[in-house]
């Protein structure tokens, strides 16, 4: 509901604005569209509200991304080294399978040269011992032929020997390249599976990310149609020469708020005294016994306020506030309360003891919050 200073300057308006209708119409048409232009003005608290909350998880979300790559840096860093392992003990293994089955081929080759001889001296018949005694034509030329063969026959044996210790050799070499092959396998899969678990998380991550950003471009395309509508209205509304509603008091660097030029006294009255407490301590029960005090709770920061612009006479607490004024959002001032809480947007600024932009004590804020659970009241003609 609107203030009756604020209905009758509504009439007189309207029976400028549109002649040959009743002034009534044209006060009801005014008061719709304030009540458009506060419902749009509420809104947009809310979106901008609930756009800052998702820039806060963004950042979240950010800083457990950023969390989860320094994670997988060095994993990788691991992942990629066992790797390289892995491919120089699966190439010496590939090497020495190699030069086992070459030793191995040597090894028939030399069985099959021996058994070969063997069956030549068989068929021949000139190489066993009695033919070496007989053919001799002396003692030496014995020595020699016995020494001869078995020469031929050490020199067999030794190649099998040697062949066969390579063999054995590689064969152990193998085992160990296959152990070890084995074990950097498992390190590597190891290793693969915690990168395969971060890479599910930073892709849970990067999908929360980029659904929130989504959701804040729409949230961002629904403020800029809102800020569009208030234009529009404010187009709409300055013709009446009316003041806009909840026209927002300017926030200094040092705290303090600068009422509007256009503010009623009461309301530059009510700003000049939160200037006064602005920076005091929360107290709890600060205000109460008395307005003047070294610090405040919620309630008692409002009560001080309102006092200042002879809105109120004695302090009251959150419940009080719940019947205090009018019902419903006002043009200059609101307060919001519940039970456990309460707070004022004065000229469009919030000043409150909590929430976002605010705490440790009566401050000014540009962040509105939301008000769900809370009553608004108005001060009469406000």
């Amino acid at each position: 509901m609107l203030g009756a200073g604020l209905l009758l300057a509504l009439a007189l308006t309207s029976a400028t604005l549109v002649r040959g209708a009743p002034a009534q119409n044209a006060t009801e048409e005014l008061e719709q569209k304030l009540q458009e232009y506060e419902s749009v003005t509420d809104r947009q608290g809310d979106v901008q509200a609930t756009i800052e909350a998702q820039n806060a998880q963004i950042n979240e979300l950010i800083g457990r991304e950023s969390e989860i790559r320094r994670r997988l840096a060095p994993v990788e860093a691991e992942l990629e080294a066992r790797q390289a392992e892995l491919d120089e003990a699966t190439a010496a293994l590939n090497a020495e399978k190699a030069h086992l089955r070459e030793v191995q081929a040597r090894l028939k080759r030399a069985i099959a040269a021996l058994e070969d001889l063997l069956v030549q001296i068989y068929k021949s018949g000139k190489e066993d011992t009695t033919s070496v005694i007989l053919e001799s034509t002396s003692y030496a030329d014995l020595v020699a032929r016995s020494e001869y063969l078995d020469s031929i026959k050490d020199a067999d044996d030794a190649v099998v020997a040697r062949v066969t210790q390579l063999e054995g050799e590689i064969e152990e070499i193998v085992a160990r390249l296959t152990e070890s092959r084995e074990r950097i396998e498992q390190a590597r899969d190891q290793i693969a599976e915690r990168k395969a678990e971060l890479d599910e998380i930073k892709e849970e991550i990067e999908a929360q990310h980029a659904e929130l950003a989504a959701a804040q471009a729409a949230r961002r395309e629904t403020l800029a149609a809102l800020e569009g509508q208030q234009k529009a209205l404010e187009e709409d509304l300055s013709e009446s020469g009316l003041p806009l509603p909840g026209q927002q008091a300017k926030l200094l660097p040092n705290g303090d708020a600068i009422p509007p030029a256009n503010a009623p006294l009461q309301v530059r009255a009510v700003i000049e005294a939160a200037n006064r407490i602005n920076h005091l301590p929360y107290v709890w029960g600060g205000g109460h016994g008395s307005f003047e005090d070294s610090g405040y709770d919620c309630s008692g920061a409002v009560s001080y306020a309102l006092h200042g612009g002879g809105l109120i006479d004695s302090p009251l607490d959150s419940t009080g506030f719940r019947s205090w004024g009018e019902p419903g959002i006002g043009n200059w001032i609101t307060i919001y309360t519940y039970s456990g809480h309460m707070y004022a947007v004065i000229a469009g600024l919030r000043f409150d003891t909590g929430g976002p932009g605010g705490g440790n004590g009566p401050r000014w804020s540009s962040i509105m919050r939301s008000t769900v659970g809370f009553v608004p009241r108005r001060p009469s003609g406000l």
